[in-house]
């Protein structure tokens, strides 16, 4: 499974801050719509509410990297 999400991370790392932002955007939506769905018992994967707020840590963790990269080469 760290195989798996190793990769995951390499593909984040490959878009621009651009996507980045987009896919984070896009993340924040599916988790509103899940917790939705789990209020209104609809849901049908309860394992999906995790996921999402992994992807939505992992997106802000990469670009708070980038952030701080970007301070330290400026200094």
């Amino acid at each position: 499974m760290a195989k798996k999400l190793k990769t995951k991370t390499q593909d984040i790392r490959k878009l621009s801050d651009e996507d980045l932002v987009k896919q984070l955007e896009e993340a924040h939506r599916r988790l509103f719509s899940l917790r939705l769905q789990k209020e209104t018992h609809q849901i049908t994967n309860h394992r999906e509410l995790p996921r999402a707020k992994r992807l939505i840590a992992r997106l802000k963790t990469i670009l708070r990297q980038r952030q701080l990269a970007g301070i330290g080469e400026a200094q």
